[in-house]
């Protein structure tokens, strides 16, 4: 579904990403991990046309679109949910599902969300403001989703959030999955990733330096953690 081949990125002349090349099938999930300042965000970033100081190729469902903007890329089906969740404080829950234009192929409609979000028909006439941090993850997932995304791109969905709520994240990442969606995610926690990915890129210093199936994460988690710092 995604491929990205020689993706080499900067920040004015300091290199951030060097040579990288992911591999994304229809219906996987896969998680990008390593140490802060490894390029994962930036790798994200190129996928979804928000950082342009970049070469090489980025192709989603055979098409180039390495010169399309975000809004078009987004059209196609691709859906981002930043690390910062980029919800609308002041907005209430079901105003923000609303809000945005449903552009992909495949939009969810409020019922479907509601659906698979339970907690945010409870919560939707509070504002964004007024959520907890694991109830603003869900809805910043269930906003893409209602878009109409076809590949999610999450940026540490799990990040902060309690281990109960991490298990619920976890759920929907599988129920998603079994929707025909395919997830590429940045996930710091290895135990939590070997859970619900299919397989995993090791980023160090703007490379890809392994790629790692389950059993392998498995076997090697302390090793991973020691080098993650974590």
């Amino acid at each position: 579904m995604l491929s990205v081949e020689g993706l080499s990125a900067w920040y004015g002349q300091a290199q951030a990403l060097r040579d990288v090349s992911v591999q994304v099938g229809e219906g996987e999930i896969v998680t990008l991990v390593g140490r802060n300042g490894a390029g994962k965000t930036t790798l994200l970033r190129c996928v979804m046309g928000l950082h342009t100081h970049a070469t090489g190729s980025v192709t989603f469902l055979g098409e180039d679109i390495g010169r399309l903007g975000p809004h078009r890329r987004a059209a196609r089906g691709l859906g981002y949910v930043p690390d910062d969740r980029g919800i609308y404080a002041t907005l209430s829950v079901e105003e923000n599902l609303l809000l945005p234009p449903r552009v992909g192929p495949e939009p969810w409609s409020l019922e479907r969300v509601y659906d698979t979000f339970p907690v945010l028909k409870e919560r939707r006439r509070f504002p964004g403001s007024k959520l907890s941090g694991g109830e603003q993850q869900m809805l910043a997932l269930a906003r893409v989703l209602r878009m109409g995304a076809r590949l999610l791109v999450c940026d540490e969905p799990t990040e902060g959030l309690s281990p109960l709520i991490v298990e619920r994240i976890g759920e929907i990442l599988r129920e998603v999955k079994a929707a025909g969606i395919t997830v590429l995610l940045i996930e710091q926690n290895v135990h939590f990733a070997a859970t619900v990915a299919d397989r995993h890129y090791l980023l160090a210093e703007g490379r890809v330096v392994e790629s790692l199936d389950n059993d392998q994460v498995r076997r090697r988690e302390h090793e991973l953690l020691e080098y993650l710092g974590i």
